[in-house]
């Protein structure tokens, strides 16, 4: 006989093997509200008194999403419990939900089984997130999967720990004291692997403005961060043997670097002559804060600059970079790094005539093809209605609404304003957008792999006019 525990057992055995997708969505729902009923105790406020539940509830979201967007001051409203619950976030976030839950498992049962196996592989390629057969012949093996979450708990670790000893002496020389800097530089160090963003203190990096060497450390951490732990793996196994490397890890370290180099060239020549930006400082520092800049707009969010100062040609460059992101199955957002590199070789392809799409002596399937057409389309699509719809209740200038509206979908947290000033209904907007740009991009990913059926007829072919 069947006990309610049985069934619900079994239910949830339904969920999880049928669709990790769906699943994935409820945890990291149950984790907003979660974090949102947290936030908004009194307790984690550095007054005492409860916080605003827009205002809870758009931290607790873009704590979850990593994204690093805040309607507070980060360093005066939270308590330090407040504080806690947010550091514990984003690197609960940062992980994935599914890879989170798949390490407690471990942890707990000392074995990973195949359906976690499954459940932890959906993290790290969309395609997996669907039922059906999957080609073995990518990033992560079902087989490596246990040694992939190995890899995830022990690399966000031991970066963020180095990270934060590397970092402790330059708060002591700017000022911070000794206690404090104990529990800010493994916050600054979680904040720049997560690429969230958050600042503890209420100058946010104006205190490190010219040490190159605190900020260095920071851009090392968010590139580690940003290139996701599939190819953190591939670096662990392979090392240097780049011949070794799957085409995932060269797609992504390559794509990811050029586009840090051009974003860095485009800034510089943009505004080395703005005096509100990079106009009144020597060549050297002009030169370093540029690209500073870049690689924070591929989904960091740090800023040693007033982000609403830029002027609009480097605005529409920085939502650029911020749309597209950091690595796949890593702490950035976006459409993700090896997305672009894909278009761009089909592109590539099409003008060269050549029948297939290829790359480092590999080609690329058509369902992989299809896969990164359509989260480009439907991140389009995200961003499109909601600028409108902030656009229209916020009555901010359309490019300022723009350029929030893409940092919140890619979870990079840079602002030109609009978010500090908006109403309620914005913040909501706002807040959905986050969510959708972190779990709708590999939503669709996992629905659009899961329409992939044998067929064994073809319909007659015509071609459309395109272009």
């Amino acid at each position: 006989m069947w006990t309610i525990g049985d069934r619900a057992r079994d239910l949830g055995r339904a969920v999880t093997t049928a669709s990790p997708a769906r699943f994935a969505v409820i945890v990291f729902l149950a984790l907003i509200a979660l974090f949102t009923t947290l936030l908004s105790m009194p307790i984690a406020s550095a007054t005492r008194t409860a916080t605003a539940f827009a205002d809870a509830l758009f931290t607790a979201v873009s704590t979850i999403c990593v994204t690093g967007l805040t309607t507070v001051d980060m360093g005066t409203h939270w308590s330090p419990f407040g504080l806690t619950v947010i550091y514990i976030g984003v690197n609960v976030g940062a992980m994935g939900v599914l890879t989170f839950a798949s390490i407690l498992g471990l942890v707990i049962s000392k074995r990973l089984g195949l359906r976690a196996k499954l459940i932890a592989a959906s993290d790290t390629n969309p395609l997996r997130a669907h039922r059906g057969p999957v080609n073995e012949g990518q990033t992560v093996r079902l087989g490596e999967v246990g040694a992939l979450l190995a890899t995830v708990a022990l690399s966000t670790l031991i970066i963020e720990a180095v990270i934060a000893v590397m970092m402790y002496p330059s708060l002591l020389i700017a000022g911070v004291a000794p206690m404090r800097a104990l529990w800010e530089a493994p916050y600054y160090a979680a904040m720049a692997f997560t690429n969230t963003g958050f600042t503890p203190n209420p100058d946010g990096l104006e205190p490190f403005l010219h040490d190159y060497f605190f900020l260095s450390l920071m851009m090392l951490a968010v590139f580690l961060g940003s290139i996701g732990f599939p190819v953190i793996y591939t670096l662990w196994r392979q090392r240097w043997h780049t011949r070794l490397w799957s085409l995932h890890a060269k797609l992504t370290i390559i794509t990811t670097v050029l586009l840090f180099l051009v974003g860095g060239v485009v800034f510089l020549s943009l505004e080395f002559d703005n005096p509100n930006t990079f106009g009144d400082r020597n060549a050297w520092d002009t030169i370093f804060q540029s690209f500073f800049l870049s690689g924070m707009t591929r989904s960091a969010g740090f800023s040693t600059i007033d982000i609403s100062q830029l002027h609009g040609s480097s605005l529409i460059v920085g939502s650029m970079l911020m749309f597209v992101g950091g690595g796949s199955a890593s702490t950035a957002g976006g459409i993700k790094v090896t997305t672009l590199a894909v278009l761009a070789l089909a592109v590539w392809s099409e003008a060269k005539g050549r029948p297939s799409v290829q790359a480092f002596g590999r080609r690329i399937p058509s369902d992989v093809q299809r896969v990164a057409l359509a989260v480009v389309a439907w991140g389009a699509t995200i961003v499109a209605v909601s600028t409108v719809t902030v656009a229209q209740i916020t009555k901010a200038p359309v490019g300022d609404v723009l350029f929030d509206v893409i940092s919140a979908f890619a979870t990079v947290g840079l602002s030109s304003g609009v978010t500090d000033a908006a109403p309620d209904p914005a913040k909501y907007v706002l807040a959905v957008t986050m969510i959708m740009g972190r779990i709708g991009t590999v939503t669709l990913a996992a629905a659009v792999a899961a329409t992939s059926r044998t067929q064994l007829y073809a319909l007659p072919v015509e071609r459309p006019i395109v272009g």
